[in-house]
């Protein structure tokens, strides 16, 4: 698939990009994959793409399901185990 330069499809792609806490080629790479899922071909039906998947990430944010936010939570240790390590 050819580099998209279209300059509110790489805004959307950059506020998922900030959303995800991720890099702007990741961000673009999961539009794309979505764009080749429903075979869109003109750039008004891949900005939409690109829309609906922020309005999604923006919900899931907000909804505290944010990768950063589940990392966040993963990681935090519990009060009396901040020290322990389990070795396999």
């Amino acid at each position: 698939m050819y580099p998209i330069n279209d300059r509110q499809y790489l805004s959307t792609c950059s506020e998922i990009a900030k959303l995800l806490s991720v890099s702007l080629s990741s961000a673009k790479k999961k539009v794309e994959i979505q764009i080749a899922k429903k075979g869109s071909k003109t750039i008004e039906e891949k900005r939409q793409i690109a829309q609906d998947l922020l309005k999604t990430y923006e919900k899931d944010n907000g909804n505290n399901l944010s990768s950063s936010k589940i990392l966040d939570k993963l990681m935090s240790t519990l009060e009396n185990e901040d020290n322990f390590i389990t070795e396999d």
